[in-house]
């Protein structure tokens, strides 16, 4: 009786759940262990911790975020990544990879896409964010900075001038977030007046997180759910490296600010359960720029591909959508270029480990540094650790897999055969998906680069397993992957 008690007293604390952009393992106990990071320390110390959480592919913040909130893959919630052609709208669409490809594609329609259409129209209507769950059952929730957040309340965008001079958008527009939301500045919760300024970001940052989630705790007005995204680590990252310790401490220190709210560190327990999270990974770059950037536009260079300027024209046989390590490569026209043209332009380079496509019934899987071929579907006599059932035929050595007896085991691809279906299956269109081993990135025209630093996107371990902390519950989600997160939240919520 005593265990069911303290069960239900559990389940009635506030979830707090804080998605750090590309918090690692190694890195952070690199921290740990040189006294850099003390919130951390403690928070594992004082709970459950799992360092290896696997993330969706393409690792991805959009389509990582919205696996957390709806339970699916892309294959269900049909937001393929952060790049991606939209065959029904014939235009290539992107939530932010970078200001000169968003410029290129036009600055209105890009942030239409942003802050209207991912949300409101890309996600699928056939599922639901935890928020939607929450509010169908009575029950508030809170989103801070979180780049997906539907929920059922309507909220008014309060766009900075800035963007009313250079864009078209028009103002006073609602979108639907959860009963709390905060998106930078341009929705707020608390009424402070700071990160209005571009160089701040518009409030995208941690200390904006940090400042909205603490109003909420002074306010005690925490929802039974509360998301919070921190997204400068990704950044640090990015630039230096995947043992990038200096951005862990940077994190650490907004979290000792959130703890010392509260009379002690141990009180911030004894309120809440405290769920602290990666989003993805990033693999390390080799430091040598023309050995580390895959430059599809040379590979690909006999047919013609789309100008990001001007749209699809008439006589364009490809649109190259780059997710950094990954990228969705479409070919507009099955007859004249069918897909096997494109592949075996790209087999040739040993930079590329996975190339991906669907064939009938059948995920067919070639390498650049690997021979032969892997055929794959749902439903065999093969499974894996997820419970799910496989047939494969062909060289398992393309995604790491070894078999023993009709067991599946994973090695450099987690969960491989489930993360690939679900990006070939997460939108229309004649396409093929193609990953980098570590060292390497994809660029098309205007992506960024990460040169001698870290990029991610990519179907390799280094891109896919992030830390997971749990205080507060001894429950623990029945995968360690981000897909199994929604189930298990929701379970210490009702």
């Amino acid at each position: 009786m005593e265990n069911s008690q303290e069960k239900k007293v559990q389940k009635s604390k506030p979830v707090i759940m804080l998605v750090i952009d590309t918090l690692m393992d190694p890195p952070l106990k690199e921290a740990i262990k040189n006294n850099r990071a003390p919130a951390f320390k403690f928070f594992m110390e004082k709970g459950m911790y799992f360092p290896d959480v696997v993330s969706p592919f393409p690792t991805m913040s959009v389509n990582v975020d919205t696996t957390i909130l709806t339970g699916t893959y892309c294959n269900e919630h049909h937001l393929p990544g952060l790049v991606w052609f939209n065959k029904e709208e014939n235009r290539l669409i992107n939530y932010g990879s970078h200001i000169r490809e968003l410029w290129k594609l036009g600055l209105s329609r890009s942030l239409e896409d942003i802050l209207f259409h991912m949300n409101g129209h890309h996600i699928s209507s056939k599922v639901k964010t935890i928020h939607e769950e929450l509010e169908d059952k009575g029950k508030d929730s809170a989103s801070i900075n979180a780049l997906v957040y539907r929920g059922n309340t309507s909220h008014i965008y309060k766009l900075p001038k800035l963007l009313r001079w250079f864009t078209s958008i028009q103002t006073d527009r609602s979108t639907l977030g959860a009963k709390l939301f905060t998106y930078g500045s341009i929705k707020k919760i608390s009424p402070s007046k700071r990160y209005q300024r571009l160089w701040q970001k518009f409030g995208f940052n941690n200390s904006f997180s940090v400042e909205e989630l603490t109003y909420l705790i002074h306010k005690d007005q925490l929802p039974p759910f509360t998301i919070v995204y921190f997204p400068e680590l990704d950044q640090s990252v990015h630039k230096h490296g995947r043992m990038d310790v200096k951005g862990i401490e940077k994190v650490d220190q907004h979290l000792q600010d959130i703890l010392n709210i509260y009379d002690s560190w141990e009180d911030a327990l004894q309120h809440n359960v405290w769920l602290v999270v990666g989003d993805n990974g990033q693999a390390w770059i080799d430091s040598n720029r023309q050995v580390a950037l895959i430059d599809l536009r040379k590979i690909l260079g006999s047919y013609r591909i789309m100008k990001l300027r001007k749209g699809v024209q008439p006589k364009d046989q490809i649109v190259l959508a780059v997710n950094e390590r990954m990228s969705y490569i479409y070919t507009l026209d099955t007859d004249a270029l069918p897909i096997h043209k494109l592949i075996h332009a790209l087999e040739n380079d040993k930079r590329i480990d996975v190339i991906a496509w669907q064939e009938g019934s059948f995920i067919k899987v070639k390498s650049g540094e690997e021979k032969g071929e892997l055929h794959f579907r749902d439903g065999g006599e093969l499974y894996d650790k997820y419970n799910q059932t496989w047939f494969m035929e062909g060289n398992y050595r393309l995604l790491d897999i070894t078999v023993d007896g009709n067991q599946i085991h994973y090695g450099d691809y987690p969960d491989a055969l489930s993360r690939i279906s679900s990006s070939l299956k997460s939108h229309d269109g004649n396409f093929i998906i193609v990953s980098a081993k570590p060292g390497y990135e994809f660029i098309g025209e205007g992506s960024p680069t990460h040169v001698g630093g870290a990029s991610h996107g990519g179907l390799h371990r280094q891109d896919s397993l992030v830390p997971l902390i749990v205080t507060g519950t001894d429950s623990k989600p029945a995968h360690l992957r981000m897909i199994d997160l929604k189930e298990w939240i929701l379970s210490l919520i009702s």
